[in-house]
């Protein structure tokens, strides 16, 4: 059976169902999406001379739906460009479309009567062995797939997208009774594989995996926090990175995901549940009815348990205070525990000591974790056959640094397991299978392979390796390191391709990167065909050592931070004109120094969610490492030899990007905005990141790759784009829109992208641009106000205007 999916086809135009068609416009998928057609024309309508034939009448809930995933917010759309992928219609008259889609995703409203309805139509359209879901968050499969016909009932299953589609990971697939295996299969490639998704498979029990034991622990969170008198706030910080959860918490989430939504979600699994003690789980508390009463459904609404007013300084955020049921500043939360793990950065010891603290801290953390954990473990096998997958929903669904069962192992199975049983709690068949059989961990290593215990076989089963992935951690665990340094490694990945690997704090690159770097290369030039930079930190790189930098301005070390500069700028030259290639995979955050070591590499494999930009205006410097000098040579290199064309255009698209320290959005808008060649690729999983860009460097080795040479030849504006650009800069200080400041800096770095102040038409090299690069970094460095502004964003996070 082929895994090929050339066209699909969405069944309705919410929210979910234009998120999931833009992401499969996303991937280059044409994508019907269809709605039903309206009850009536509206006034609008009215005026515009509608009428009830019109197409634009008929097809206007589908337009409204892409136009919602055009203005979406995060992005939903990879490039607006995309949206000539999404064909829009309606179910009446279009059905006949279904016949061409390789895929069709029923989105319509979560209600058992409106999805029988509309799948009884797909199946009389739909062309036999076409896929067939519903994307559902937890209404049973099986009696959606009731009624169909035997062909539909085979390639028919669940597909529980989470919102937003683009970025969320998980994709739970959810089989009925007749879906055969090689179908699930088939999908969970394409979405593995081409959509990026995590793929869990989840039995059709209430809700399935991720939402099941995360509304669980939200409703214990509720009530533990009125059964011990905790504020939201309290309840938010216990709740957090503190225990390894996302910064939004519990209660910021539940804004999130809307409150109407989440008591929609416990009741419909109250409903489906036979268990009277675990139906009063679910219970939702009265404060919640009274929310979801007044209309205030978190962020949709304006206010939930937060709420975002405007004050004198500018925008307050209140929270909710449940004995009132007001809104009032929020409060310092003064919890001495919470506040010694804080700079505890290895999450299972920051757990550990929370949970067994005996403190408030501590008498609120162990027992959501206890029931939290007891309720996993009496899940299985119920929800899934193996912990792997409930672990793997949790963290793709709700950014859990830790599943459910690594956080078993992290409190320790034995020593946990013996407090809640004399806490009077009843230890889950799994817990006790595992302590019998001798083994004391869900989890285990050895030489480079994951173990985990199963149910089935009483024992620990290896966990297989996804296809198409390389884990730098095994790499390690099997003496693959080639040699380290404390900021970075090199590592062998196998058929002569080397890796350099970014270990350092946020992975910000200083003297122990470079060294690497050209460590590497040296090594790359005796024993490898190829090198790939990247890592599986949490961004690839956030730029240089800022507080360095800030550190040597302050005490004069002009002579230091001149040679620091020289040697980053040397060292991407070198990286640059290599005689073999080398390839660099971004992903996420890669900012400034970061971008600069990808702008001098052969090419480029990014992730798809890669945040690349040239940002060091924002902390009153330029890109000193390369970074305008490629940027002024990607933007006119697309010129084709001997065509005469005005350059300012290019060079004043190079000026905007880097003085308004623009960061893609993604990938492709990465390669709209320069920092990535057309030529450069992406990868929709992250997880196979390493091992695409291994392919790219192997298959530009078996091309003859042939390196570049030296530039000398580089045609710039000088004082022609100086005074353009110095004109503008006047006139935007004076319209208020900079200031002085930003001014100077905007003129050091025009002055560097023109090339100086040289005659319009003259040629430099690339060492020329690179000491116009240095000079104005140095210069830069010496401004108080730009000494300022790199303390600003060391102290805060954010930029400073001044």
């Amino acid at each position: 059976m082929s895994s090929e999916i050339r066209r699909a086809a969405v069944l309705g135009a919410g929210v979910m169902g234009s998120g999931i068609a833009a992401h499969l416009a996303n991937v280059g998928v044409p994508t019907y999406l269809l709605d039903i057609i309206p009850p009536e024309l509206t006034e609008e309508d009215q005026r515009k001379g509608l009428s009830r034939e019109s197409p634009a009448f008929r097809n206007r809930l589908a337009a409204k739906g892409l136009e919602t995933a055009i203005k979406a917010s995060p992005p939903a759309l990879f490039s607006t460009k995309d949206t000539r992928l999404i064909t829009i219609g309606n179910i009446e008259d279009h059905i006949g479309w279904l016949s061409q889609a390789d895929w069709i995703i029923e989105a319509a409203p979560e209600r058992l009567e409106i999805k029988q309805a509309l799948l009884t139509h797909v199946d009389a359209h739909r062309r036999p062995g076409t896929l067939i879901s519903s994307n559902t968050s937890g209404i049973p499969i099986r009696l959606l797939a009731d009624g169909r016909s035997v062909d539909f009932r085979q390639h028919f299953l669940g597909t529980h997208f989470f919102n937003p589609p683009r970025y969320m990971r998980l994709l739970e697939l959810i089989p009925g009774p007749d879906t055969l295996p090689e179908v699930m299969q088939r999908l969970a490639g394409f979405s593995e594989r081409t959509l990026g998704k995590g793929i869990v498979f989840a039995k059709d029990t209430p809700n399935f995996i991720a939402n099941r034991i995360a509304v669980f622990a939200f409703f214990t969170a509720m009530r533990l926090m009125i059964d011990g008198d905790y504020s939201v706030e309290e309840v938010d910080r216990l709740t957090g990175p503190a225990i390894g959860r996302p910064k939004t918490a519990t209660f910021r989430t539940a804004d999130l995901v809307g409150l109407d939504t989440i008591t929609h979600i416990a009741a419909n699994i109250a409903e489906a549940l036979s268990d009277q003690q675990e139906r009063a789980a679910y219970t939702i508390p009265p404060f919640l009815l009274e929310l979801v009463k007044r209309g205030w459904l978190g962020e949709k609404a304006g206010q939930g348990f937060y709420k975002r007013v405007k004050g004198v300084d500018g925008s307050e955020i209140l929270v909710l205070d449940l004995k009132t049921m007001e809104y009032r500043p929020r409060r310092p939360v003064a919890l001495p525990s919470l506040d010694m793990t804080h700079g505890i950065e290895d999450p299972v010891e920051r757990l550990r000591t929370l949970a067994y603290t005996d403190d408030r801290a501590g008498h609120y953390v162990w027992p959501i974790l206890r029931e939290t954990l007891l309720y996993a473990a009496h899940r299985i096998p119920e929800i899934a056959d193996d912990i792997v997958s409930v672990d793997r929903a949790m963290k793709w669904g709700f950014g859990w640094e830790l599943g459910p069962f690594e956080l078993w192992d992290a409190l320790g199975v034995e020593k946990a397991s013996a407090r809640m049983a004399q806490e009077g709690k009843a230890i889950p068949p799994l817990v006790t299978a595992l302590l019998q059989s001798g083994v004391h961990s869900f989890y285990r290593r050895e030489a480079g392979r994951q173990y985990v215990f199963d149910l089935g076989a009483a024992t620990p089963l290896e966990i297989p390796k996804q296809p198409g992935t390389i884990h730098l951690r095994t790499l390690h665990e099997r003496q693959q390191v080639v040699d380290r340094n404390p900021g970075a490694s090199l590592l062998d990945l196998g058929d002569g391709v080397a890796c350099l690997q970014f270990h350092s704090t946020n992975n910000t690159v200083g003297h122990d990167i470079l060294q690497m770097l050209r460590t590497s290369l040296q090594q790359c030039a005796e024993r490898f065909d190829a090198l790939v930079i990247g890592n599986q930190g949490r961004h690839f790189c956030v730029g240089a050592n800022l507080m360095l930098i800030l550190f040597e301005a302050q005490e004069d070390n002009w002579d230091d931070i001149d040679l620091m500069v020289r040697t980053f700028q040397n060292t991407n030259m070198t990286l640059k004109l290599f005689e073999k290639p080398v390839v660099a995979a971004p992903f996420s955050m890669t900012l400034g120094g970061g971008c600069e070591i990808c702008l001098h590499t052969a090419r480029v494999r990014a992730a798809a969610e890669t945040y690349i930009g040239l940002v060091e205006s924002g902390v009153g410097l330029i890109p000193a490492a390369g970074g305008c000098k490629e940027m002024i040579v990607r933007s006119l290199e697309g010129i084709p030899e001997g065509v005469e064309v005005d350059l300012l255009p290019f060079v004043r698209h190079a000026f905007e990007t880097i003085a308004f320290a623009k960061v893609s959005t993604s990938a492709k808008d990465a390669q709209r905005l320069g920092y990535l060649r057309r030529s450069d690729s992406f990868t929709m999983n992250q997880d196979r990141l390493l091992h695409d860009a291994k392919q790219v460097a192997l298959g530009l080795v078996a091309e003859g790759y042939t390196p570049p040479q030296p530039r000398d030849d580089i045609t710039v504006l000088g004082t022609r784009a100086l005074a353009v650009v110095r004109t503008q800069l006047y006139n935007m200080k004076c319209g208020g829109y900079i200031s002085d400041h930003d001014e100077l800096i905007a003129g050091k770095l025009a002055g560097v992208l023109a090339g100086g102040d040289v005659t319009p038409g003259t040629m430099v090299s690339e060492a020329h641009l690179l000491d116009l690069e240095r000079e104005a970094f140095l210069s830069l460095c010496g401004e108080r106000k730009s000494q300022e502004r790199m303390a600003h964003m060391l102290k805060t996070g954010k930029p400073l205007r001044n």
